[in-house]
């Protein structure tokens, strides 16, 4: 689910029996009674609405006379961010809260399983064969709640596409009840080498669905021993022809490290040639997380050592009208050439900046650090300075 992990909360009374619910945070004394049912009152001072399925009690709040008995639960300082349109988990036998979903976020993603076919180096979310059906149910319960006016969604996993009908039935709630949302699944593709599933996605016409996909090399074995599975880049290819000649839009996603870096170059080509009709590139600077902390002597290279191949990248899918963006990287470290495709990409619960970032001109440009950099990062991050930034800009 989205950042935040469960967290402990006192749950004075709660219904008996309900040991999950799925609930929409609201401040709002006037909201109508049938809304009510499924929303949990944010409770900090003033009046106290009837109604509700749930009271949230900020520290210091209590609840008056009339509404005791009712199900209520006592947040800690740490859940001072919740507000009104969030979504959350409460599960009352384990004294937990989780936020699904949060209103005044830029990035919301759920996780739908943590199984995978895939067993990638760098994963930063280890997969698990377990089964872990209920967290469907649970999004398909949450969908409902969310803000139509949310600007985006995604979908990741482990392996969405392992859910099969299920991942179908998910788009299609996404397209009933949040038309304006776009809607991100990130996927290895496998599963859409068989065309049938390919054409059934395209089927369900959601108006903004784009699927990422990882291709990590113009070479199919070093594509297979990135993932760890003989046959993967053949599937994953004829997955992304399926679904392009579905109408699904498709963004190509590299995690720049050690084995993928050597033949960057070589890869533009081959998208430029043989896959011009995708829809987006992304180039992604590693995070340091998951398996890539175990495997990070095979994975870890400088961004400052492919410099050139990653602006030859750039260059090559501009020239073709590919349209192309780098993730997670530092500008000081990027040929200024490419800063332009260069995005504030990091989430702003997990991104930081050094102290040798201290001064530099183009932090508020800049994509920063995950916090799992102080595991290695560059020792060649300079601050730029503002006349270089300006001689820069006018080349």
């Amino acid at each position: 689910m989205i950042t935040l992990g469960s967290r402990q909360v006192k749950f004075v009374y709660a219904p008996e029996g309900v040991t999950r619910a799925i609930v929409r945070v609201s401040t709002d004394q006037r909201r109508p009674l049938p809304l009510r049912r499924r929303e949990a009152f944010l409770v900090k001072c003033g009046d106290v609405p009837p109604g509700f399925a749930w009271y949230l009690l900020a520290p210091g709040a209590t609840l008056p006379a009339a509404l005791s008995g009712f199900p209520e639960v006592w947040l800690p300082e740490e859940f001072d961010y919740i507000a009104d349109g969030d979504v959350l988990r409460l599960m009352p036998d384990r004294s937990e809260l989780r936020a699904l979903y949060r209103r005044s976020a830029t990035h919301n993603s759920f996780l739908l399983t943590e199984r995978c076919n895939n067993y990638c180096l760098m994963c930063s979310q280890p997969p698990r064969d377990v089964n872990d059906d209920w967290i469907v149910d649970e999004i398909i319960q949450a969908l409902p709640l969310i803000d139509p006016d949310t600007t985006e969604i995604g979908f990741t996993g482990g392996e969405p596409t392992l859910l099969g009908e299920r991942l179908l039935e998910l788009v299609r709630a996404c397209k009933s009840y949040l038309p304006r949302t776009a809607l991100h699944v990130l996927t290895n593709g496998r599963s859409f080498a068989k065309e049938d599933f390919a054409e059934r996605l395209g089927r369900i016409g959601h108006p903004d669905l784009m699927l990422g996909i990882p291709v990590y090399s113009d070479l199919a074995h070093i594509h297979d021993y990135v993932v760890q599975a003989d046959g993967a880049y053949d599937e994953t290819i004829r997955g992304i022809i399926n679904l392009k000649r579905h109408g699904v839009r498709i963004e190509i996603r590299v995690v720049l490290h050690k084995q993928t870096v050597g033949r960057l170059a070589e890869l533009a080509s081959f998208l430029s040639r043989n896959l011009l009709f995708v829809d987006h590139v992304a180039l992604m600077g590693l995070e340091i997380m998951g398996f890539t902390r175990a495997n990070l002597d095979k994975l870890w290279i400088d961004p400052a050592d492919y410099r050139t191949e990653l602006r030859q990248a750039v260059q090559t899918l501009d020239r073709a009208r590919i349209r192309v963006s780098i993730y997670n990287a530092q500008l000081c470290l990027t040929d200024p050439s490419i800063w332009r495709f260069a995005r504030r990409s990091i989430s702003d619960w997990k991104q930081e900046y050094l102290p040798a970032c201290e001064g530099c001109s183009v932090m508020d440009r800049c994509a920063g650090f995950f916090a799992s950099a102080k595991y290695r990062h560059s020792d060649r991050i300079r601050p730029v300075s503002a006349t270089h930034q300006t001689l820069e800009a006018q080349r």
